[in-house]
């Protein structure tokens, strides 16, 4: 699983994705798709995407809908969301060949 995936994940499905980067900090990619890291005050010392191979949970919570009633955030492992994400690769793959 690549961010590539995960950013595709969060504008297909309109979610906020979460998780913990090993120094502390946390990353959100938007329902956007951009990757953001609110804490960082400089020049980041480390990659997203290898710090993205050593994540093992990820919290989605759904972006918009209604403001009274906000939809609970879910946590899930990286098979989880591999597996999320495995259609959303396979469709693009579909789509390719047509």
């Amino acid at each position: 699983m690549k961010l590539a995936d995960l950013r595709k994940i969060s504008v297909r499905q309109n979610l906020r994705i979460r998780f913990q980067l090993s120094n502390g900090l946390e990353c959100v990619i938007t329902e956007h798709g951009v990757a953001q890291v609110p804490a960082l005050r400089r020049v980041p010392d480390f990659n997203l995407e290898q710090e993205l191979s050593s994540v093992a949970s990820f919290v989605l919570e759904p972006a918009g809908g209604d403001k009274n009633r906000p939809a609970a955030p879910r946590s899930l492992n990286r098979e989880e969301l591999s597996a999320l994400a495995s259609p959303v690769t396979s469709a693009a793959a579909e789509h390719d060949e047509e």
